[in-house]
């Protein structure tokens, strides 16, 4: 059993180093599962063993064209700790954030559109949540447009499924964030600076 776990654990740490190869930017499907090979048919396994969205996330980065909403106290800095795909197509989040020195749960749910990849969800205005690209194993980026009062705010978040991630994938967000005009300013990295951590 310790083999094991030091070899999952083994295989995480090679395989942090950002690889295009692996990277999906069109045609999600958000409820793939998909056995490494050289297992057995049958149930999948958990944790790394499988490709699909649903499971524990950690936040790492995000960017903005208005950094007031991401920085601390921010509405929209939030730290991620699990993400389902539904049987409806839509997604569950599991979010925490600060409110007066507490740590506060709180889940959303963004229902599914007809654009593949692309969600919605009504908060603090009108949103569109867009996958922007993942490899289902290690990473995903998201896009959020929000309305608000006239006014458009673009906001990009990286999750991973480990709390670090090598540099590589600081400079693959950095272009991310070309595309959809932010560049390294408005970024903030949020390794290690979840206040809730400790408690999950």
């Amino acid at each position: 059993m310790a083999l094991l776990l030091l070899s999952l654990g083994l295989s995480l740490i090679a395989a942090q180093e950002f690889n295009p190869r692996t990277v999906v930017q069109r045609n999600y499907n958000m409820a793939r599962v998909r056995l490494r090979r050289g297992l057995s048919r049958g149930p999948p396994p958990t944790g790394a063993l499988c490709l699909q969205v649903s499971g524990v996330w950690y936040s790492i980065f995000m960017a903005s064209d208005d950094l007031n909403r991401i920085k601390e106290n921010g509405d929209l800095r939030v730290f991620v700790r699990n993400i389902e795909h539904l049987k409806n197509g839509s997604l569950k989040f599991d979010f925490q954030y600060m409110v007066q020195g507490e740590c506060v749960a709180v889940v959303v749910v963004c229902e599914k559109t007809e654009k593949n990849g692309e969600y919605s969800i009504n908060y603090e205005g009108e949103n569109t949540v867009a996958v922007s690209e993942t490899d289902y194993r290690l990473f995903i980026t998201f896009h959020l447009q929000n309305f608000r009062n006239g006014t458009e705010t673009h906001t990009l978040a990286l999750y991973a499924r480990v709390p670090q991630l090598e540099p590589s994938f600081l400079s693959r967000f950095e272009e991310t964030c070309k595309k959809y005009g932010l560049g390294s300013k408005n970024i903030v990295d949020l390794t290690n600076k979840d206040p809730c951590y400790s408690k999950r």
